[in-house]
């Protein structure tokens, strides 16, 4: 097996080319690299070198690795701080929808500056009226379609024709004369039909498609369930527009997975990954505020209790024990019922069911740690306190009875509690967890110090 040029070695040496200014070099060499590794290069670099780097490389290399970047914000500064002729010859080598996820990244004037250079840019312009985070704004429309009324060697000259000017076409898409979609043509089926053979006979009905509004991730997982190299985007009228192909529902994937990742940890889903500190600030200081404030409400079952503990001192090693497993048991439960959410597998009325089988699957784990939890507690207040043996016993029994319940409780909150801010249209993914943890330490407390007021003192 030949190992490509590119890989962590090639682009760690182009980096150094670029921040010893020997551009001349890493311009030759960088002819040898896939556009992702050119995009690892340029995403090592700061600002000056990167721009300095874009600014040495011909267009067609620099627009496909500016695509690849991590992140587009990047390509997008980037792209803002060249002279917009140059710009322009950028915009010109990428395709439509790659062109319209970075020059979105700027703002209108920008966006007019470059856009003014480029030849043939109503496509792009088309695309930028859109969402970016929609199935218009994904999409790309350059497709490969046929006539219904063409026959298969007709249809085979009109893709000859088409292909040259589409970079990778997966599906072939049948058009009526107002150029609504009308189905789509299997090249299997168009290569082995008789070059008379008129293509609506042999076409299958496109019974996938979406329109422009439709949110990313609905696409995505329509491709997923279907198994589809792509998606017609069609207007209301029924009209192809363009399609969204799986390369760019990667990214979509990608985006989504990262976007749910930070909701679920209270980070804003617009802090970007490579943003300064200050801006990290920005978006998580909020966050952190209302955990404090939820936090304080935990802090008072505590202070209402605070005599229990001070004469049983056990119970201050017992309640974080109990608070932590029953926080992890709901983020658990959470976890898996967003994940619900997000791929539409909930309806209004299997909310109840979800939150039944989370509260069941709570207390059999909570009964099975309340055991041991039990146990080892009733050992710890006998030896190291030397207190009775039935006295010691009763305290196991305390322990285990908060540990089951506020399994339960974890259960029960980590189900209810997004389907609930699901139901009220807010995103479950932002805000659930600092609710769910909060619900938990605040029972686990109650119960258990509740619970040794009235059995143990």
């Amino acid at each position: 097996m030949t190992a490509r040029p590119g890989g962590r070695g090639g682009v760690a040496a182009l980096v150094k080319l670029a921040r010893a200014g020997r551009l001349d070099e890493l311009v030759a060499r960088a002819r040898e690299l896939e556009p992702p590794d050119l995009a690892d290069v340029l995403a090592a670099l700061d600002e000056h070198e990167r721009l300095a780097v874009v600014q040495a490389l011909p267009p067609e290399l620099s627009g496909p690795a500016l695509a690849e970047l991590p992140e587009e914000a990047l390509a997008g500064e980037t792209l803002a701080a060249l002279d917009p002729g140059r710009a322009a010859e950028i915009v010109e080598e990428l395709p439509d929808d790659d062109a319209a996820d970075i020059l979105g990244e700027l703002d209108p004037e920008a966006q007019g500056r470059i856009l003014s250079e480029v030849e043939g840019r109503d496509e792009v312009a088309h695309l930028l009226r859109y969402d970016d985070e929609s199935a218009g704004g994904r999409m790309t429309t350059r497709v490969v379609t046929v006539s219904e009324s063409d026959t298969a060697a007709g249809a085979i000259d009109a893709i000859r024709r088409q292909a040259a000017a589409v970079e990778g076409f997966y599906q072939v898409f049948v058009v009526d004369r107002a150029r609504r979609l009308v189905g789509l043509l299997a090249l299997r089926d168009l290569v082995t039909s008789p070059a008379d053979r008129p293509v609506r006979e042999f076409m299958t009905a496109a019974e996938v498609r979406v329109t422009p509004e439709v949110d990313q991730e609905q696409v995505a997982r329509l491709m997923g369930r279907y198994n589809l190299p792509s998606v017609p985007v069609v207007d209301h009228d029924g009209r192809l527009l363009g399609q969204v192909t799986f390369d760019d529902v990667i990214d979509v994937v990608e985006a989504e997975t990262t976007e749910d990742l930070l909701k679920f940890g209270g980070v804003s889903p617009r802090e970007e990954l490579a943003a300064p500190w200050t801006d990290a600030v920005r978006s998580r200081l909020p966050w952190l505020y209302v955990n404090l404030v939820t936090a304080l409400a935990a802090a008072v079952v505590v202070v209402h209790f605070s005599d229990t503990i001070e004469r049983l001192v056990l119970l201050a090693a017992a309640m974080p024990v109990i608070a932590g497993m029953g926080g992890n048991a709901g983020i658990q439960a959470l976890a898996v019922t967003v994940r619900r959410l997000a791929l539409g597998l909930v309806s209004p009325r299997e909310g109840l069911r979800v939150v039944h089988k989370e509260m069941l699957v709570g207390l059999t784990n909570g009964v099975a740690n309340a055991v041991v939890a039990g146990a080892v507690a009733a050992a710890v207040d006998h030896v190291a306190f030397d207190r009775a043996l039935e006295a010691s016993i009763r305290f196991g029994a305390v322990v285990s009875v908060a540990m089951a319940g506020n399994l339960l409780v974890a259960g029960f909150a980590g189900a209810f509690v997004p389907l609930c801010l699901h139901r009220l249209r807010v995103d479950p993914a932002v805000a659930s967890s600092i609710f769910v943890t909060t619900l938990t330490d605040m029972c686990g407390f109650f119960l258990l110090l509740g619970l040794a007021s009235r059995c143990l003192l």
